[in-house]
């Protein structure tokens, strides 16, 4: 790999100046993080370990000293253009036009492995990891509010099996719990079996607006509990109405997901874990976790002077399983099952309570093994209120992104024949799209992000990826016209930045975008 490479021709110069064999000096040259205020050099030597005395207290005086003075032993050459110092370090930085020239060489030459064949990578030791995301409530239409969970999910999925490690990909599925008896009764109420088969989840949709209004209501109440009810004890008319709606939901989200480049390993789900939560209730019993409340519920208890200050509720009064007693279930499930290094869960920040008490009552549960669990998070896409039907639908904005795309190319002068343009017009609009989202992820809650959606198309970000497709279509090699592209789209993503970084390419690179690989 190119960096590999630069710390070499580094280590080779030092290597003379030092007396010190050049293989010991690679592992001192650190690459510098880029950042987005300031500019930086490329690589830095830490004066302090190639030293050999560096805990005296003398030497933590004069470190800046050596430094400058190493500095002035060093000379610029073909590779480094530029030789300054920090406090106890001296920086590097790469002649610009190899750095492009040798990038783009290695583009070439690896293809969509491009990146992941460094041998700072060769030591990395090769993990099984479970990865949860996207997980959308079944029987509701797929909308913005999932895209944030699948697009970063996804994106971590493909950097861990493009460095070698063996990954699980889950669609954990919201697919039990007392709305879905609100919702059978919604559509005993206001169903249609046509249009259940011509639009399903749309109709389900519409039908659970509808029912939702009328939700307050205790005969309503009444009815989606007896619902549920039928349906945990596997009534065979309810089990089989709700089976429609899941299988209904899984067609069409993996139809988005093909639409996304998105696929998954296993669909799983809660109602998996429906009668295993009864065992998990047990074992808090067995060890002497579960307590019982005066109002009849089963709480963990959580806190550190076991006060129940701070406690988890797993059971309801009626001995009913909840939400994190079947996450507490599927987590035990999914290690037995695949015996795992790491299990990574990708969901807003609303849910970091869940997660931490999650791991929490696996480790008293004596699965050591819940040290290895992440939740990793992310700012809540606000504005999604699905029971008053105020949300966006994500198909809805891939088909709009797409449509405007078509009208720009078609209306811009520049504009060069292209033998699909709907194909490409979606693949740019869904570029565009997921480098959007990769900018603006945040642990922060989003309130502007679905404004930003719908307004994407019509920014200045479509018309230069319009331009660069045109620049594109003439014949060159394919994986310089994706680096065109992309530097075009990060100028205009992110104004400062004047040349494609690594970690902004692998937003690209890694999700597969096949037209511009």
């Amino acid at each position: 790999m190119a960096s590999c490479a630069f710390r070499r021709s580094i280590a080779s110069q030092l290597s003379k100046v030092l007396d010190l064999p050049p293989e010991n000096l690679i592992k001192s040259i650190s690459a510098v993080p880029v950042s987005k205020k300031r500019h930086v050099a490329d690589f830095q030597l830490s004066v302090a370990s190639v030293t050999e005395d560096s805990s005296s207290e003398s030497l933590a005086q004069d470190l800046h000293l050596q430094a400058q003075k190493l500095a002035e032993r060093l000379k610029c050459d073909a590779v480094v253009s530029e030789i300054s110092t920090g406090p106890g370090t001296v920086n590097f930085t790469i002649n610009r036009e190899l750095l492009a020239k040798t990038v783009l060489q290695q583009v070439l030459k690896d293809g969509s492995e491009y990146g992941v064949k460094s041998e700072l990578f060769s030591t990395v030791p090769r993990q099984k990891a479970v990865i949860e995301f996207s997980s959308p409530n079944i029987a509701k239409k797929f909308h913005i509010g999932h895209l944030r969970s699948t697009i970063i999910g996804n994106f971590i999925a493909n950097l861990k099996a493009a460095l070698g490690h063996e990954v699980i990909r889950m669609n954990y599925l919201g697919d039990w719990g007392m709305q879905f008896g609100l919702l059978g009764v919604g559509f005993q109420c206001f169903g249609n079996k046509e249009k259940l088969k011509s639009s399903p989840l749309q109709h389900l949709f519409e039908v659970y607006v509808q029912i939702n209004k009328e939700a307050d209501d205790e005969n309503v109440k009444k009815l989606a509990k007896d619902f549920f009810r039928k349906l945990e004890e596997h009534d065979e008319q309810t089990l089989s109405l709700w089976k429609q709606f899941r299988d209904f939901s899984i067609e069409e989200y993996i139809r988005i997901y093909k639409r996304l480049g998105v696929h998954f390993d296993e669909y799983s789900g809660e109602s998996f874990y429906q009668e295993k939560s009864q065992e998990v209730l047990k074992m808090l019993e067995d060890k002497g976790l579960l307590q019982k409340t005066v109002k009849g519920t089963g709480v963990v208890d959580l806190s550190e002077k076991k006060d129940l200050s701070l406690f988890s509720t797993v059971m309801r009064s009626d001995g009913t399983s909840l939400y994190i007693t079947r996450d507490l279930a599927a987590a035990i499930d999914r290690m037995n099952k695949h015996s795992c290094d790491t299990m990574i869960y990708v969901t807003d920040k609303t849910q970091s309570n869940h997660f931490q008490h999650l791991f929490q009552i696996l480790k008293l549960m004596g699965y050591d093994w819940a040290e290895r669990c992440q939740h990793v998070s992310f700012g809540l896409v606000q504005g999604m209120k699905t029971r008053r039907g105020e949300v966006i639908f994500l198909e809805d904005v891939l088909n709009e992104v797409r449509s405007r795309m078509l009208q720009n190319m078609a209306s811009a002068k520049t504009t060069k024949e292209i033998e699909d343009p709907i194909e490409t017009a979606e693949k740019v609009g869904l570029a565009a799209l997921i480098i959007q989202v990769m900018l603006i992820y945040s642990p922060r809650t989003s309130g502007a992000f679905c404004h930003l959606i719908i307004s994407l198309a019509g920014t200045e970000l479509f018309k230069v990826v319009e331009i660069q497709v045109c620049s594109c279509s003439t014949p060159m090699p394919d994986s310089i016209g994706m680096m065109r592209f992309c530097i075009s789209l990060l100028r205009i993503c992110n104004p400062s930045t004047s040349s494609a970084t690594s970690s902004h390419l692998a937003v690209l690179q890694l999700w597969h975008i096949k037209p511009f690989l």
